[in-house]
């Protein structure tokens, strides 16, 4: 195999490892506060959170673009502190899988949070426990089960991201390109075998995942 094929799988593997690095920290930090917080607004927030797991990825693709684009503020801020703007590089690719991705782990974890039973965390913070290691000695490994599946899922998500990934990283080979928009190029281009190589590539490791997920549950 020629160092062009094997790009995509590397990119994407790259992207889907960082951006659910992301999502990971993120979605344990927000679900945990979500799961024993009570607020005006916090169905509207979730609703929030949740949102790109049903918008299409071209919506997705379009805020993106808008919020980290030229014109936005957060843009112009990583344009003026790194001398180039974010869009078309391997790092939107990363945002763009971390944010159809985080519903997932954002849900699971939320999901395990609130299965943990609140008398136990009372019980450890009537021993002196402080907030710190109540949530790493207690709460983290009584939700790890749910935790570790909307890891995988998460990760599995972005692996696969394809709309957002195409309008706000772009699909230049060997710097953008994952193995999503390998295979869409391979196949306008009429490169049937190429195209299907990367998509057993991809069903492979997908397959992988989502047999964890069944293997831990």
């Amino acid at each position: 195999m020629t160092e062009g094929f094997w790009s995509p799988v590397q990119l994407s593997l790259q992207v889907a490892g960082l951006a659910g690095i992301l999502v990971f920290f993120f979605g344990i930090g927000l679900a945990r506060f979500m799961a024993r917080k009570k607020f005006k607004g916090k169905v509207l927030v979730e609703t929030v959170f949740l949102l790109p797991l049903v918008l299409p990825p071209s919506v997705v693709g379009f805020l993106l673009i808008v919020v980290f684009g030229k014109n936005g503020l957060p843009g112009k801020i990583i344009e003026t502190i790194f001398n180039k703007p974010l869009m078309f590089t391997w790092w939107a690719a990363v945002i763009a899988s971390a944010v159809v991705a985080f519903p997932l782990m954002y849900q699971s974890a939320k999901t395990g949070f609130e299965g943990v039973d609140e008398e136990i965390e009372h019980a450890a913070m009537v021993d002196g426990a402080g907030q710190l290691k109540l949530f790493l000695f207690i709460s983290l490994p009584l939700a790890a089960k749910s935790i570790v599946t909307g890891s995988i899922l998460s990760s599995a998500r972005a692996l696969g991201e394809f709309g957002a990934t195409l309008m706000f990283a772009g699909n230049i080979p060997g710097q953008t390109q994952t193995i999503p928009t390998a295979i869409y190029i391979a196949m306008d281009s009429g490169n049937m075998t190429l195209a299907w190589l990367w998509v057993a590539i991809i069903i492979a490791i997908s397959f992988i995942m989502l047999f964890a997920v069944t293997y831990i549950k």
